[in-house]
């Protein structure tokens, strides 16, 4: 299957296990690092919409820079969505895109459902 990509980060076991999912399947996506190559706020927009899931679904809530930045989980999409452009460890991960759709890998079989 091509057009797969992963938004990625090796340290994390679920996104770790995801890709080693995708490749055991013969997929080799591609793989965005993206703590590296953080997604732009249309990205992020993006991948809401292919989600379907709401923006905080797509956030780390318990994660401490989430605290310390004053962040709430009902605060409003944009502010969310612009929290993780600013500061990309907030993404959950891993988030994998093919096509149109996209799912989070947590667990990491659920990426199976769009591919």
């Amino acid at each position: 299957m091509s057009g797969v990509t992963i938004w990625h980060n090796p340290r994390c076991s679920k996104s770790r296990a995801a890709l080693a999912l995708l490749e055991a399947r013969g997929i080799s996506p591609v793989v965005r690092r993206y703590l590296d190559a953080p997604p732009s706020l249309a990205e992020l927009r993006a991948a809401r919409d292919a989600l379907g899931l709401p923006v905080i679904a797509m956030m780390r809530p318990k994660d401490k820079l989430f605290r310390d930045l004053g962040l709430a989980r009902d605060d409003d999409d944009e502010t969310l969505l612009a929290a993780m452009a600013a500061h990309p460890a907030l993404i959950e991960r891993p988030i994998v895109f093919a096509g149109n759709r996209a799912a989070l890998g947590r667990p990491p079989e659920a990426i199976l459902d769009i591919l």
